[in-house]
């Protein structure tokens, strides 16, 4: 028997075409079924205040929107054999307790903007998560930074020993470039913080529907004004996201990279601790770095994700199209990569250890060149000169006297190098960045909990 749909008046359709196009929606969906019931309790404070229901109606249905919403939370509301999507479901569970109220729930909505705000509801949960993923992992180097701030390392460029840096160098960079990504967030969340509601199927409703009001409620900061940009912006929002994450992993990919590197018995810069490593079937000495490389695998991941989206939003003209259906699996399965990413790096990172003796050793030779040419620089030789005699001792295989690491770090006491290297600066930063997202966490969640009846957190 075919289900019964919430577009489906009087002819039934055929049920091989029904099967193809929910596809596997309603798995996806059952992740956005609290914030559907959620996004229903603020829908019903517009409608009350239009006077399209009734002080005693909207007594009942809030009533039970909070009951759906304990039934969702205890796993006794699920998206059935029969149901479509989340709406469907919601929907048909309210209206078999109590008909006449939940026959009045889709007044003045669509599954449109329904879809619309419930993910955004959920958007801003998740964002908010990993923003606090990612600064948990930029704090976990800035700690490791001062842990090990006088330890030299070489740099590299084109992967050969270039010039010393230092573990605080390498760590503070890999930090603030996780701080650029996220301090891009709150620009994004303004995207993500404007009520969809009352766009309805992209055109609006002819009913006097107060859009504002139900914004308020649901905790946003605003509206999408233009109704029809509201189905235009599907896929744009979800690949803005995704790229947001994407640009976070490719710092962990790059964190990753260099972690397996120089943890590798030919450089042994880093030490692995063994409770994060795995072994070999084969060979009992490995310690294998499979928790780095997943992350790198991850990242790439996430990237493949936002391409999934971009090609599914690329060639589509203005309103709805049923392709946006096939939006929620990459969007889902990227924030999931990357909420694993983030939230196992911090432990790992907290753990790692550094070899001083190995990575002083590495800057015997070529990489401490330049400051034998700026030592003869400071002492008034021309900077040219002293590159080409030293170019040409090194060539006739002279040694120079290397400086002490406390000269080394001396030497580079300008804004951002190895001796001043900004970590202190940096956690400035992430502490005015985890200032942004309690505040927003708090809005959110007293929004949350005024809808829902519950105490207010403090």
């Amino acid at each position: 028997m075919s289900p019964r749909t919430l577009w489906q008046p009087n002819a039934s359709p055929d049920a091989a075409m029904l099967a193809y196009s929910i596809g596997d929606d309603p798995h996806w969906d059952t992740r956005l079924l609290k914030w559907d019931v959620l996004g229903s309790l603020g829908h019903i404070e517009g409608l009350l205040a239009a006077r399209l229901i009734s002080g005693r109606e909207h007594v009942r249905l809030r009533a039970g929107l909070r009951a759906a919403l304990r039934a969702v939370e205890s796993g006794k509301l699920g998206i059935g054999a029969m149901q479509e999507d989340a709406h469907s479901a919601v929907e048909a569970w309210l209206t078999r307790r109590d008909r006449g109220a939940g026959e009045r729930l889709h007044t003045g909505r669509s599954r449109n903007d329904q879809v619309a705000v419930d993910l955004r509801l959920m958007l801003k949960d998740r964002l908010l998560e990993l923003h606090d993923g990612a600064l948990d992992v930029a704090e976990a180097l800035l700690q490791f930074g001062r842990t090990h701030q006088r330890v030299l390392l070489p740099g590299y460029t084109h992967q050969r020993r270039a010039m010393p840096s230092s573990v605080a160098l390498w760590a503070g960079a890999l930090a603030e470039g996780l701080l650029d990504t996220i301090e891009e967030l709150p620009t994004l969340w303004e995207r993500v913080d404007r009520s969809p509601l009352g766009s309805a199927a992209g055109y609006g409703v002819p009913l006097p529907l107060p859009r504002e009001r139900v914004a308020r409620a649901l905790g946003f900061g605003g509206l999408d004004r233009n109704l029809a940009s509201v189905q235009n912006g599907r896929g744009k929002l979800e690949a803005a996201v995704l790229f947001w994450c994407t640009q976070a992993g490719h710092e962990l990919s790059r964190l990753s990279t260099d972690v397996i590197l120089y943890s590798a018995e030919e450089f042994g810069y880093f030490v692995l601790p063994a409770e994060f490593t795995t072994g070999s079937s084969i060979m009992p000495h490995k310690h294998n770095p499979d928790l780095f490389e997943l992350t790198r695998a991850r990242a790439a991941a996430v990237e493949g994700d936002l391409a999934a989206v971009m090609a599914l939003k690329a060639r589509l003209g203005s309103g709805y199209h049923r392709d946006f259906q096939l939006l929620k699996e990459p969007l889902f399965r990227g924030l999931d990569r990357t909420g694993e990413m983030l939230t196992m790096l911090p432990r790992v990172i907290s753990a790692l250890g550094a070899d001083r003796e190995r990575c002083g050793a590495a800057l015997e030779g070529g990489a401490l060149a330049t400051d034998e040419v700026m030592r003869r620089v400071e002492l008034g030789e021309p900077f040219r000169r002293a590159y080409r005699d030293v170019a040409d001792e090194l060539s006739a295989g002279k040694v120079h006297a290397a400086p002490s690491v406390q000269d080394v770090i001396r030497r580079r006491s300008s804004t951002g190098g190895v001796g001043n290297p900004g970590l202190r600066e940096a956690a400035i930063r992430a502490r005015a960045a985890r200032r942004w997202s309690r505040a927003e966490r708090q809005r959110f969640e007293r929004a949350m909990a005024r809808l829902t009846g519950r105490r207010i957190p403090a």
